[in-house]
């Protein structure tokens, strides 16, 4: 009988320890939103690529579906999140100018053709002086159409922007008033089937300036390195389980097609307009090289001119922008940060 209280001490005693030890295990939360880049973080959440790597590193991370891309960055601007799907102007212009120290840990991929500009009955960008565009105003459309009107000798000056939700954005350039949109895919793929559209401009042309970022709060990240490290491992063996024409990898690219609303063929297609850093080597090349600085300082340009980096912001440099290839902005107020500390890892084998 003594020998049977004994065990049941010693079981309640590590069921408590047990019990204990989970609750003081790290959790993360992450938020995330539809789009071709993104979707490979729902397949890892899903699919347990994720739990894997959290096990890993003895903590818990749990990515969770808005579906609101601006409410998403809003949330985790707020506190909501320890890291969020989103792209360079807006880890920019929304937590990086709201005060919140951020830091780009995955550069996923850059828009190559997934966002662009589509005329009725033009072929050509200056068809659009003097006419109406209708567009998400202060979005990555709106940056999109401002580098395509200086490409082409032309101002924001010159064209009247018409702030368009994006859910309205294809009903409307269906209808006989709208003539000239911007957008990004999918809704892009299903408006320029409307007759006599044309696509006049696209991110091909633009090639790195449109980033899909995973950012992730840069105080949590120094806390905890190893949520840094299982991100990252996660990430880089999504990317090799979705690449290439094996059974494997198409059962991969049809989970993340049908999740986000479309077939196989519909999300390859939003793929190939979609430049994916498919392994850590190159995305520390692109992160490392001095375009990325470039790019944020015509973002933090485009900001200011339009206002976004905050009503008291005296100069376009307020926020300043660490990059592997050096500093952009305010050394005093540096609020985003491009690392490869983690992708330096994973080049390397060491997660």
């Amino acid at each position: 009988m003594m020998k049977t209280i004994q065990r049941l001490l010693l079981l309640c005693t590590f069921v408590l320890f047990s019990t204990t030890a989970l609750a003081a295990k790290p959790s993360f939360k992450l938020c995330w939103s539809i789009y071709a880049g993104w979707m490979p973080w729902d397949y890892a959440q899903q699919q347990g690529i994720v739990k894997k790597w959290a096990d890993k590193y003895g903590i818990n991370i749990q990515f969770v579906q808005v579906n609101d891309y601006i409410e998403s960055v809003n949330q985790y601007t707020s506190d909501g999140f320890d890291g969020c799907t989103m792209t360079n102007m807006d880890a920019l212009t929304i937590p990086a100018a709201g005060g919140v120290d951020s830091t780009a840990l995955i550069v996923g991929d850059y828009s190559n053709g997934n966002d662009g500009i589509l005329i009725k009955g033009a072929n050509n960008l200056h068809a659009l002086k003097g006419k109406p565009i209708n567009l998400v105003q202060f979005s990555v459309s709106h940056y999109l159409l401002a580098r395509a009107l200086e490409k082409s000798g032309m101002t924001e000056k010159d064209v009247k922007v018409v702030n368009t939700a994006d859910a309205d954005l294809v009903a409307a350039f269906g209808t006989k008033d709208v003539q000239s949109i911007v957008t990004w895919n999918p809704l892009l793929a299903e408006a320029e089937k409307q007759p006599d559209s044309h696509l006049v401009f696209s991110s091909a042309q633009i090639p790195g300036e449109i980033l899909d970022l995973l950012v992730v709060n840069t105080e949590t990240l120094k806390k905890h390195p190893e949520l840094g490290k299982a991100l990252t491992g996660a990430w880089y063996e999504t990317l090799r389980t979705m690449s290439g024409d094996s059974a494997k990898a198409r059962r991969a690219r049809t989970f993340m097609g049908q999740d986000s609303g479309t077939d196989l063929a519909g999300f390859d297609a939003q793929l190939a307009a979609t430049h994916l850093f498919t392994t850590p080597q190159l995305t520390l090349d692109f992160v490392s090289s001095p375009q990325l600085k470039t790019t944020m300082q015509s973002v933090a340009e485009f900001s200011f001119h339009h206002g976004l980096l905050g009503d008291g912001a005296p100069s376009a440099d307020v926020v300043g922008v660490s990059t592997p290839a050096g500093l952009w902005g305010n050394t005093g107020n540096v609020k985003l940060r491009f690392s490869d500390e983690f992708l330096k890892l994973a080049v390397a084998n060491k997660l």
